[in-house]
């Protein structure tokens, strides 16, 4: 399962949607920071639009590959404010989320585009945010293999980021390199992945567009299907 994350700074690299889906043939794209009115229903010649959000201007949308994966629910989710969010209303749903057939393999999963409150928060609210994101996606898919990707605004501290996230049930993944580096003191992995279910072959920072962020590319297999064929290579 081959997913893109992309924060679209203001909708400016909408046009190198198509660009990507040629390039690297993605199963799903995530997208942050998209104007939702008036999204194109399809992208290049392979994804079509699942849903986008609707409770603010710039908000998330996910598109899938309809010969690869299917739409079986879909749920946006608001999640805790920020003052931020209260002052200036730059968002109201911060997660995305759909619950996906697997052609391929005849199975469900769960994927979900996540944008984190802006850097003004504290990380304690941002890790409410992530916990509550990932309860939410449980109830969406309980027990399924999840896969939520986005911009989490959380810059340092990520090695006790991890250690609650694992708490939850889930592992944090970077991307092999930054994915902010318009200034110099806010550098650093803001784009990345965490999952349940699966095992994350590698997280690659794709090369720059017009966003202040770069998109992630997520490789990622179901962690039970891996140790099936481990226990075939034993047996053998």
């Amino acid at each position: 399962m081959l997913v893109i994350s992309y924060n679209l700074r203001k909708h400016r690299a909408i046009s190198e949607l198509a660009a990507l889906d040629e390039r690297w043939s993605p199963d799903v794209i995530c997208l942050q920071e998209c104007e939702t009115s008036g999204l194109a229903e399809d992208i290049g010649h392979h994804l079509q639009l699942a849903h986008s959000t609707t409770g603010n201007r710039l908000g998330l949308a996910i598109y899938y590959r309809p010969d690869r994966v299917l739409p079986r629910a879909i749920r946006a989710f608001a999640l805790k404010k920020s003052l931020h969010d209260r002052v200036l209303r730059p968002a109201h749903e911060r997660l995305l989320a759909v619950r996906l057939h697997d052609i391929e393999h005849d199975r469900e999963l769960v994927v979900a585009s996540f944008h984190a409150a802006p850097l003004t928060a504290l990380n304690s609210l941002r890790r409410h945010q992530i916990r509550t994101a990932h309860a939410q996606l449980q109830e969406l898919g309980p027990g399924l293999p999840t896969l939520m990707v986005g911009d989490y605004n959380y810059p340092v501290f990520k090695e006790n980021l991890a250690d609650k996230v694992r708490e939850n049930g889930y592992e944090l993944t970077l991307s092999d390199s930054r994915t902010y580096t318009r200034y110099k003191f806010f550098r650093g992995h803001y784009d990345f992945a965490t999952s349940t279910g699966f095992d994350l072959r590698s997280v690659q920072t794709l090369p720059r567009g017009s966003s202040d962020h770069l998109p992630i590319l997520v490789d990622a297999h179901y962690a039970d299907r891996l140790a099936d064929d481990d226990d075939e290579l034993i047996a053998i």
